[in-house]
């Protein structure tokens, strides 16, 4: 049972009809279940841990931003965004349990509702009584001198809104506990299987051997299954308070009014240049949409100011940030994490001073990029890129757009009054893969059986990335055997007892690295092994094709399996720690504008991305086609809206918040340069991010260069038709109000 206010006091909540309705095993609220943890405290013991990924993170949460906003598995007396759990009412089936959940009466009077960063910062309406709402503030670069801004050439300014979007993956949140013993299995859709058996152990008060999570193959993901939810912490309590299964399966309204957000920023950009385009400061501000409790994505704003300089030699860089705390659903990691939001900001004030200075926005890019012979190259923000070829991605992409083609075109409707504005918009972008210090590692094992089939366990939990694809494929390729020979096991901490998980483009960067080096071990004792027992020194015994001989004459050979039963069990387990990755690459749009309908018809789009080594062609070019196409419902679809009380607009379901579908899929040509990351010992960067961080500046750029317009706030994502009609006719529209 959920609120359907956004901020509130709980006044009244009685269970006893719900209790009495047929099926329904129990209803509970809080006060039923005061024993019961809140989320925060499940994630807490991290900051005792060896650094995880988002370690820091947690850390600024439990140890800053969290103390007295903790959030409550179930509201206890202040309803703090819309649809928070009330109660809870568990049914043989789920229409039981709805049936009891209807028959839950309660009363809350309402408080005034802050949904937007400008109305929360300024903390005239508390989330928590005696603290800001401004729950985090940083800073990365120096601050930026008054002369710098006052003797540049040409200084060009804009506000940025990065919309609350929803990962909308295929499948919804899953959870099922089943107490065994004085065990806890959780099967679940989870993207760091590891992290959530250690917060429910905590939540339990158990060890971590005590509790065993599965996940199965995952309908998606996209950064929204990272976490102990409240549902999970109230399934997993009581399962073992009842024991017996408590299984719960979110379904896609459910999803739509209490899943993670993404995105969420509203930023203040500067940015300087000289008299010939070369870039002298950037200045970005940042107020960040972190929901009703900070948590996960409280301290996700730092990667968009880590990330602020892009691909350029700009030498002032300056960004702040404020973590703000409104009545909706907590903002987390989304495909992108942070990095799409810097891109944005910096790539559209790229375009508006090309624009300034009557540059051509290709030439003023080429002006400014980081010269491949500077790298390891490191920013005024403090992050140092690995490897690039940043002019190599440009090239690419114009050439595949047939950029001066569609230049000519342009100019030519541009002289006919009677055809539809055409823009051409591009978008550069650098974002950063595998995860911050300390959580560029990653734990598995390779075994060998007697039958000479391998198994190949890891960290990482699948979500339709493809590693059972391309893992099976890598550890077969260092071993010399068949692909068929080869099984993957992953997400199932019986399985593989220490992990970290699949998030950040971290697979083939740190997982794959991690399998090839323990594929790399595995080989070393085996010819150990077969030294020993053909009496020989191990520098003798060679490898090839899945088999040790001798080196020399051949005459002792064994190919694995035999080995194995001949000397025993072969497993190696090892831990292995790669350097962080910096992906980049340019992406182009060309879009056709009626600025009658305010309709944006886009015509062509190419994504050109630098991951490294290629793995596998086809799984990469997948995730490319496919974050391009969710970087598309960015720039033109999507967006969480809510009314002025904080009731979000969710009548409708998927009719309110539109996904781009195959109607409109524009023309998608995906490219990609190789830039082998030296981080990593097999060269590769993450590729699972970058249609959203590189298309969706691409795509505005080209509305407002089809459109003549100067100033970046008449053109604020999604571009629906009645944003690009209202900035078409900008000038009559507002001497009309006037």
């Amino acid at each position: 049972m959920r609120s359907k206010v956004a901020h509130g006091m709980l006044r009244e909540l009685d269970c006893a009809a719900a209790r009495e309705v047929p099926g329904v095993v129990g209803v509970w609220s809080a006060a039923d279940l005061a024993e019961m943890p809140p989320c925060v405290q499940a994630a807490a013991h991290l900051q005792d841990l060896p650094p995880v990924p988002y370690t820091l993170l947690a850390k600024l949460s439990t140890e800053e931003a969290v103390a007295g906003r903790e959030w409550p598995a179930l509201v206890k007396e202040r309803v703090r965004y819309p649809g928070e759990a009330l109660a809870v009412v568990l049914g043989e089936d789920r229409y039981r349990a709805e049936d009891g959940a209807a028959e839950v009466t309660f009363r809350i009077d309402p408080l005034p509702a802050v949904v937007t960063t400008s109305a929360a910062s300024d903390d005239s309406v508390r989330l928590f009584d005696g603290l800001s709402n401004i729950a985090l503030q940083g800073e990365t670069g120096e601050p930026i001198e008054d002369s710098v801004w006052q003797e540049a050439a040409a200084v060009v300014e804009g506000r940025y809104r990065q919309q609350l979007l929803m990962p909308s993956p295929m499948e919804c949140r899953t959870i099922l506990a089943v107490p065994e013993g004085d065990r806890l299995t959780v099967w679940v859709g989870h993207q760091m299987p590891h992290r959530l058996r250690r917060e429910l152990a905590a939540l339990l008060g158990w060890s971590v051997d005590r509790v065993r999570v599965v996940v199965p193959d995952t309908g998606g993901a996209f950064g929204s299954k990272s976490a102990a939810f409240p549902e999970f912490v109230v399934v997993a309590y009581l399962a073992v308070k009842l024991g017996r299964p408590v299984r719960w399966i979110e379904d896609r309204l459910e999803s739509m009014l209490v899943a993670t957000r993404g995105r969420g920023q509203d930023q203040q950009v500067r940015l300087a240049a000289d008299a010939e385009g070369r870039l002298l400061a950037y200045e970005l501000k940042i107020d960040a949409d972190v929901g009703a409790y900070p948590h996960l994505g409280v301290g996700l704003p730092m990667q968009t100011a880590w990330m602020a300089t892009g691909p350029y030699t700009t030498p002032r860089v300056h960004a702040t940030l404020r973590s703000v705390l409104t009545n909706t659903m907590l903002t987390y990691p989304y495909r992108g994490a942070g990095r799409p939001e810097a891109a944005i900001a910096l790539e559209r004030s790229m375009d508006v001073l090309a624009r300034r200075l009557g540059m051509d926005p290709a030439e003023l890019r080429r002006r400014n990029f980081i010269p491949p012979e500077a790298f390891p190259y490191d920013t005024p923000t403090g992050r140092r890129y690995d490897s690039g070829n940043y002019a190599a991605a440009l090239d690419l992409a114009l050439e595949t757009l047939d950029y001066d083609r569609w230049r000519a075109e342009q100019a030519r409707r541009r002289s006919d009054p009677d055809a539809l504005p055409l823009g051409i918009g591009l978008s550069c972008y650098v974002e950063r893969s595998g995860g911050e210090p300390g959580g560029l590692h990653e734990f598995g094992s390779i075994e060998v059986h007697e039958d000479g089939t391998v198994t190949a366990r890891c960290g990482a939990a699948p979500s339709g990335q493809g590693h059972e694809t391309v893992f099976p494929a890598l550890v077969a390729k260092t071993l010399g055997v068949d692909e068929e020979r080869v099984r993957l096991v992953e997400g199932d901490t019986d399985e593989q007892p220490e992990g970290l998980g699949s998030f950040a483009s971290r697979s083939a960067q740190v997982v794959g690295a991690l399998l090839q080096h323990a594929s790399t071990l595995l080989i070393e004792e085996a010819r150990g092994r077969a030294a020993t027992l053909w009496e020989m020194p191990v520098d003798e015994v060679a490898w090839s094709d899945g088999a040790v001989h001798a080196a020399h004459d051949g005459s002792a050979a064994m190919d694995l399996g035999e080995l194995v039963k001949a000397t025993g069990p072969l497993r190696v387990d090892d831990r292995f720690e790669s350097g962080m990755a910096f992906p980049f690459g340019a992406h182009a749009a060309v879009t056709e504008v009626d600025p009658e309908l305010g309709t944006v018809n886009v015509l062509q789009v190419v994504a050109v991305d630098d991951c490294g080594v290629v793995l596998n062609p086809m799984v990469v070019h997948g995730q490319a086609f496919g974050s391009a196409l969710q970087g598309i419902g960015q720039a033109l679809y999507e967006g969480f809206t809510y009314d002025e009380h904080g009731v979000p607009a969710l009548a409708d379901g998927l009719l309110d918040y539109l996904l781009p579908t195959y109607t409109e899929v524009p023309p998608i040509e995906v490219k990609d340069t190789c830039t082998p990351s030296p981080s990593t010992p097999l060269g590769a960067k993450g590729a699972g991010e970058s249609g959203c961080i590189g298309t969706p500046a691409a795509i505005v750029n080209a509305v407002a260069d089809a459109l003549h317009i100067a100033d970046p706030d008449l053109l604020q994502m999604p571009l629906t038709p009645d944003v690009v009609w209202r900035a078409a006719h900008a000038p009559k529209f507002e001497e009309e109000v006037r």
